[in-house]
């Protein structure tokens, strides 16, 4: 099938792409690779490698999961297409294009849409999607991943990332497309003189600072910290250097060379400001004036990295300690203020430290608990704000996402970045850095410590690698691990906790292929593949009294992790 899939593009395709698919005439492993499925359609959307083929993103295969966009949004009726869709994109290469390819399918079928002027972050399309009242969201983005790569995600009228019910319609939508190369698509000249698609920017991005500034705390006199913030070659430059200026803050430097947009990201090797190499240029510049705080920003801006001055270089912050710090800061300012309702929660997922947990409950603050994914967080604040049950006050997530304030639905790396510049900011103002306050939170809690493993899995045998991990886990009788008794083992595909007594209790969570063994010491295990990327990831986390007895015990449960898995 892979073969005559590979024929017919030779003959179909864009003649962009023909020179792409004659190189790999003779290869079979390589036709194979990029026609032996589509891109996968997950619950938030598709990523994948540019390129020529059926499990590559390009013209054709944007245009089909427009074509099934545009498909459920005309079974909603006329007034859904009225609303029509938001469509954002940041400065991957060919961004811009699939937006107005997106644009151009939604146009045939009498879909509005509309589109930012210029790339804009993700969390900024969630909010437009909310201030335009419209039907849906698209951003086209592959968020940290490697140049070769680009995305489209997509969102719904709450300005969170796709209900399952949705994204299933939505994929039955594709389904129904017999011939890819037959979809239609307005071109951007007829869009330029059409009434259906409408380009925006100003209006978003000044009231989308306008909520942004609300979520100051005020609890700082002097806003002068020396600060280097970095966009990464990415989407963040313009709304986060601009909710900083707003702010007060009147010593923030850009790091020059990646504040230039570049789908290249010349300057790094993976535009992810989870990796100390994605800081290098923010770092020497930080030394050349004296910095203590280093914002970076991912490409599409809702992932946040901080790196903070210790005295002789800098230390990175991991998402677990930037979101604690952060939650402390927040309730204790709101604290203060008299601001902090009664009711309020902090939401986190469920492979992320419980330090935020133990700082909530001195607050009198209720925590809960999601599955991995900020669509997950979403979908609590919405309840939220049905049920008044709870008032939503801050969400985080292991891998650096944030939000604070809910006039987004996704995690936000401008607001975050204005709010750690504040926090840093107050410290200092106490003569004590972020590394100081995170201590503090350590001596008052304990120490705790987290770690992901990441096991990468190409291709069809990737894919049944990954299966067989997980098959294995839940098959196997562990009591066990790393010589710590299993106190319960949740299996959130069947919805149960079974605990080591043999009871079995049911778990409040979406179905969802994760694994979590919960050890005796307090220490925890995760396991589940990726949404988005050829792994089987694992997470581990531990609670210990000291640093040193922290690092050992969970470089030991890795070490067992990686004996099982490789």
């Amino acid at each position: 099938m892979s073969k005559e899939l590979y024929e017919l593009w030779r003959k179909m395709a864009d003649c962009f792409y023909q020179e792409e698919l004659c190189a790999i005439a003779d290869d079979d492993q390589a036709i194979e690779e990029r026609f032996y499925q589509y891109v996968p359609f997950g619950t938030g959307g598709m990523r994948g490698k540019l390129g020529a083929g059926t499990n590559r993103l390009n013209i054709h295969t944007i245009r089909l999961v427009a074509e099934g966009l545009a498909r459920q949004i005309e079974s909603q009726g006329v007034i859904a297409k009225a609303r029509g869709v938001v469509i954002a994109y940041d400065t991957r290469h060919f961004s811009q294009d699939f937006a107005y390819e997106t644009a151009g399918v939604l146009a045939a079928h009498g879909i509005q849409s509309y589109v930012f002027k210029e790339s804009r972050p993700t969390p900024e399309l969630s909010f437009a999607v909310r201030y335009l009242g419209a039907f849906a969201g698209v951003v086209i983005t592959a968020s940290h991943n490697p140049k070769e790569y680009n995305g489209f995600k997509v969102y719904g009228e709450d300005g969170a990332q796709l209900t399952p019910q949705f994204a299933d319609e939505l994929v039955e939508h594709m389904k129904g497309v017999t011939d890819i190369f037959s979809i239609y698509s307005c071109s951007k000249e007829e869009l330029t003189t059409s009434e259906l698609c409408i380009e925006i920017l100003e209006r978003i991005d000044d009231a989308y600072q306008e909520a942004l500034q609300k979520l100051v705390q005020n609890a700082v006199d002097s806003k002068d910290l020396p600060i280097v913030y970095t966009p990464l070659h990415g989407a963040g430059l313009v709304p986060t250097m601009r909710s900083l200026e707003v702010g007060g803050f009147t010593n923030v430097q850009v790091v020059t060379e990646q504040a230039v947009p570049n789908g290249d990201f010349p300057t790094v090797s993976y535009p992810n400001p989870e990796e100390v190499a994605s800081f290098e240029m923010a770092m020497e510049l930080g030394q050349q004036i004296g910095a203590k705080l280093l914002l970076a920003t991912d490409p599409d801006a809702d992932r946040l990295g901080v790196a903070i001055h210790n005295g002789e270089g800098y230390t990175l912050l991991n998402g677990n300690q930037l979101g604690a710090l952060l939650l402390q800061y927040i309730l204790s300012s709101k604290q203060k203020a008299g601001t902090l309702p009664s009711n309020a929660a902090m939401l986190k997922t469920i492979v992320t430290s419980e330090l935020g947990t133990a700082i909530a409950e001195s607050f009198g603050v209720t925590t809960i608990d999601t599955l991995t994914g900020f669509k997950y967080i979403a979908e609590i604040i919405a309840e939220f704000e049905a049920t008044g049950v709870h008032k939503f006050i801050f969400g985080y997530e292991e891998s650096y996402g944030y939000l604070a304030g809910d006039f987004v639905r996704d995690k936000d790396a401008v607001q975050i970045a204005l709010l750690t510049a504040e926090m840093a900011a107050y410290y200092s103002e106490k003569n004590q850095t972020l590394l100081d306050a995170l201590n503090a939170l350590y001596e008052k809690y304990g120490y705790y410590k987290e770690k992901l493993l990441s096991f990468t899995f190409e291709g069809v045998e990737g894919q049944k690698k990954i299966a067989s991990i997980m098959r294995e886990f839940r098959k196997a009788p562990l009591r066990e691990f790393d010589g710590i008794a299993i106190t319960a083992k949740e299996d959130y595909i069947e919805g149960i906790s079974h605990l080591a007594s043999g009871e079995a209790k049911a778990l409040s969570f979406p179905k969802a292929d994760v694994l979590k063994y919960l050890l005796a010491d307090g220490s925890w295990i995760c396991i589940r593949p990726s949404g988005t990327e050829p792994k089987c990831k694992v997470y581990i986390g531990v609670h210990k009294s000291t640093k040193v007895e922290a690092q050992k015990k969970i470089n030991s449960i890795a070490h067992s992790i990686k004996k099982i898995i490789i």
